[in-house]
């Protein structure tokens, strides 16, 4: 059945589709520029039965969203820059104790408080590095408003299946514009709820490596009694110094991604099978580059294409291999100093050009046309 159509900020459609995919509790501290997540939440939890709290500062509100998600709640926070960084320690606590959350990250120009109100995109290594030691993480980066839409519930789905906490890269432009969207019919949504154990709460382990690559959640105060710690455990939940068991749980932990990588990942092919030219980009950067790519063939009849992961972390690579495999050169385009092109350059084995920026303004179509045309002219002046 055809949805209903509204025309909705970035952040509006988050708070829209975390509350149509269950979640139920929210706890954040307002940052620019994700401040209307918030926003849009508190007014839309109470209506469901849900719950929303401004904490104290991201610290906190991480390590709420926590607690609640252990007691058998969605939830979700939503924070820029500063407040990502605040958030890593209690992300790595997620990450170790395999609870399912999600966490947006409205990315902004950085580093430090930056430039609040401008987009950026220098947080893609921060997602996957940005707490110590080895651990899981998936993000998501949507560039569209139906996309952000879709990657919302996704995220959720992905959480609650792998007991595993996503992030949601947006930006300042992707946040703040409004656009066109279609919302399906909510029954038409695909919704993953997290497994539950079968057995009573004596029999019950919490991180039972025997129930397969993601054991079943309890759900505290539903009967079910046992211990969380972020310090490294056994199948109970009670810390362990054994190192045969802490290979164990860390190996497990990175299993349950590698394993899934063909129902995790997610990326678009734009006009790649004939492409001479191949650019890489994500989130806002690549919808620039897709008007680019656009007018270099219509006008110019230059052969060129997009590869845009969508699931930034794990990357996509085995995907971007075959994307690549004709291309003569492949540009990356992206508003940081090079952080995604170091990965393509490092998955590719090859030269890698690009279109960087990193000044709190979008990157324009016409720096991409004319990074493409560049060469083009270099090599007829040769002839």
């Amino acid at each position: 059945m055809p949805g209903q159509i509204y025309a909705l900020t970035g952040n509006q459609i988050v708070a829209r589709a975390a509350i149509d995919v269950g979640c139920r509790f929210y706890a954040g501290y307002p940052i620019s520029p994700s401040s209307e997540i918030a926003a849009e939440m508190a007014k839309a939890l109470p209506k469901v039965g849900g719950a929303f709290i401004q904490m104290e500062d991201e610290i906190a509100s991480m390590a709420a969203i926590i607690g609640a998600s252990l007691t058998g709640k969605k939830s979700m926070t939503a924070t820029s820059g500063p407040g990502f960084s605040l958030k890593q320690e209690n992300l790595g606590f997620a990450c170790m104790t395999e609870v399912p959350c999600v966490v947006v990250n409205v990315m902004r120009n950085g580093p430090s408080t930056g430039m609040p109100t401008f987009p950026g995109q220098g947080d893609l290594m921060q997602a996957k590095w940005g707490t110590h030691g080895d651990h899981p993480i998936i993000v998501l980066a949507p560039a569209y408003h139906r996309e952000i839409y879709d990657e919302t519930i996704r995220a959720f789905n992905l959480s609650e299946k792998y007991r595993q906490p996503v992030v949601l890269l947006s930006d300042e432009t992707l946040a703040q514009m409004s656009g066109r969207l279609e919302i399906p019919d909510k029954s038409e949504l695909i919704v993953i709820n997290r497994e539950t154990p079968k057995v009573g709460p004596k029999e019950y382990k919490p991180f039972d490596q025997s129930q397969g690559l993601v054991p079943p959640l309890a759900s505290f105060f539903e009967g079910y009694r046992f211990h969380v710690t972020g310090l490294t455990h056994d199948d109970t939940g009670f810390p362990t110094e054994n190192t045969t068991i802490a290979e164990q749980l860390l190996s497990r932990m990175r299993r349950k991604l590698t394993e899934n990588l063909d129902d995790i990942l997610k990326w678009e092919d734009y006009l790649v099978d004939d492409a001479d030219i191949l650019i890489v980009s994500l989130g806002s950067a690549s919808r620039s580059a897709l008007q680019a790519i656009n007018e270099a063939r219509e006008s110019d009849g230059i052969k060129v294409g997009m590869f845009r992961p969508i699931t930034l972390w794990p990357f996509p690579e085995e995907a971007l291999k075959k994307a690549a495999r004709n291309a003569k050169r492949i540009i990356v385009v992206e508003m940081n100093e090079g952080q995604m092109a170091l990965e393509v350059e490092r998955i590719l084995h090859r030269t890698i050009e690009t279109v960087l920026r990193y000044n709190g303004q979008m990157i324009s179509p016409d720096e991409i046309l004319n990074r493409i045309k560049s060469y083009e002219s270099c090599e007829a002046a040769k002839v």
